[in-house]
């Protein structure tokens, strides 16, 4: 199975139209080895026949957050960055950020899972822990 194949398969699972620009758009986070900006998802969107503005890409990866096809990885730099999700469920992993060529990765075998302990009445949606250092490419 191709990428637009699986990307289209993984839009339908969600009950919604699996529309060519959320395809296009999954499929390049499909292929993707590491989290991207909504910069370098656009720029790698522009080799197709048909561009994306801006906005629809921004309410595509909302879409795709809130339907747990992808997670958002926030930045220092105030950049929000999209990877896709290997499970369709909540996402609770580290990512680690390089800290010399702003590479983000998931790291999925960490032993760290923080479980807080919150208070009566309040409900967990997401941690975020995202570990910084120099990746092996900038060392």
């Amino acid at each position: 199975m191709n990428l637009i194949e699986r990307a289209k398969e993984l839009v339908s699972l969600t009950g919604d139209r699996a529309t060519a620009n959320r395809v296009r758009t999954l499929s390049v986070l499909l292929s993707a080895k590491r989290a991207l900006t909504h910069r370098e998802i656009a720029d790698q969107l522009l080799d197709a026949k048909k561009q994306l503005d801006r906005v629809t890409l921004y309410r595509i990866l909302e879409w795709m957050s809130k339907k747990s096809l992808i997670h958002k990885i926030a930045g220092d730099d105030r950049v929000w960055r999209f990877r896709i999700n290997t499970e369709i469920r909540a996402h609770q992993h580290a990512h680690f950020k390089c800290n010399r060529c702003a590479k983000v990765i998931c790291l999925k075998d960490s032993k760290y899972n923080p479980t807080p302990l919150l208070p009566v009445g309040y409900l967990l949606q997401e941690i975020e822990l995202t570990i910084k250092g120099v990746c092996s490419e900038c060392i």
